[in-house]
């Protein structure tokens, strides 16, 4: 068989996510209404600090007028970050082929 092992990958695959799909509506249905099984720890870390009475000691100069902005920006610092480091590394290893 020409396809065997990339047939058994995406067979694996296949599996892998109905198992956790399965697994993700097993958690879900045995949660209340409002609860998240998979909502993580920053919304929950950023209100014991606030309960906590922490104050902060500066505020932010500009805060960005919508979420869409605040990803867009976070998007533009990832994508300026990766032309920087394929750049550097692109020219590290081209370097090293003329030497």
């Amino acid at each position: 068989m020409k396809y065997g092992m990339e047939i058994a990958v995406a067979a694996l695959i296949i599996v892998f996510a109905a198992v956790f799909l399965f697994q993700d509506a097993a958690i879900q249905a045995s949660l209340g209404d409002g609860e998240e099984a998979w909502g993580g720890a920053d919304g929950e870390a950023a209100d014991l600090i606030e309960a906590s009475g922490y104050e902060p000691w500066i505020e932010p100069f500009w805060a960005p007028p919508s979420g869409e902005i605040e990803s867009l920006l976070f998007a533009l610092q990832a994508a300026i970050g990766a032309v920087i480091i394929g750049y550097t590394f692109g020219y590290w290893r081209g370097s090293r082929k003329t030497a």
